[in-house]
Parts: C-alpha cells; sequence; structure tokens
C-alpha cells in the first residue's frame, strides 16, 4: 500500500486489519461500506453461510461492493479451457444467474436491497467478464 509516502494526516486514516471473514469480529462493524473486490470464489461453498453472517448480519454496513467473475463470460478467453475457473485458487465461478439468485437470497434474508452492475467489455451473450452487486441495507 505504501502508506509511508502518505501525508501523515492520510495515513492516519488508513487502518488495516489482519483476520478472517468466516468468524465475527468487532473490528468489523460500524464502517459505512465494505467491499468484498473477488474474494467471494476464494471461499469453500459451505463456508459461504458463515461469509453471509459476518457480512451482511453482524458487521452490516449500510453498503456492501461485492465484485466476482462471471462463469459465463469465461468462453470468451481463448487461453483458458472449456470448464476451468480463472484462477486454480477459485473454488466455483458463478454464471449472472447464479450470481444474481444468491445474491437476492442474500439481500431478502438480512435486510438489504441488491442492484447488479457489469464491470468491463460487455458480450451480447456472455455479459462482462465481471459482475458487481451493490447492496443496500433497507432496514
Amino acid at each position: 500500500l505504501k502508506l509511508e509516502r502518505l501525508p501523515e494526516k492520510q495515513a492516519e486514516r488508513v487502518r488495516l486489519i489482519h483476520g478472517s471473514l468466516m468468524y465475527r469480529d468487532t473490528r468489523l462493524e460500524g464502517f459505512d461500506a465494505a467491499a468484498a473486490v473477488e474474494v467471494v470464489e476464494h471461499l469453500d461453498p459451505p463456508r459461504l453461510a458463515a461469509f453471509e453472517r459476518v457480512l451482511f448480519e453482524f458487521a452490516k454496513p449500510p453498503t456492501v461492493v461485492l465484485t466476482t467473475p462471471n462463469r459465463d463470460y469465461n468462453a470468451k478467453w481463448e487461453t483458458l479451457p472449456a470448464g476451468r475457473f480463472r484462477h486454480p485458487d477459485h473454488r466455483f465461478e458463478w454464471t449472472r444467474e447464479e450470481f444474481q439468485d444468491w445474491a437476492s437470497k442474500v439481500a431478502g434474508r438480512f435486510g438489504y436491497a441488491v442492484r447488479f452492475l457489469a464491470i468491463g467489455p460487455e458480450d451480447e451473450r456472455a455479459g462482462a467478464p465481471t459482475q458487481m452487486g451493490v447492496f443496500s441495507n433497507v432496514r
């Protein structure tokens, strides 16, 4: 992050937290927003419920921005063999339909509204390479 290059006033505003998104951590509570950028696909599917609770039930920021690869777009990558994930550590990759289904259920369960956005150049059939859900707390 090169925090040492920042002016002192700016550096004071940055706080790094080393922890896990699988367990409740009170240090994550009270923030205006959370960004889970290219994170969820690295979690084992049985651990998703714990992640959901930590982020949406316990930390419960007013806004959550979550991005994940769009599996529909993988066919556009010429060097990616069919059926393979983009990164060897990915546990899964969701299609647009799967992501929207999961995100909508999570939003409903924890009192959020969610809107979906595409990131990157959109293909008519495959969509964009990355998909984003922006969750807003409605409770």
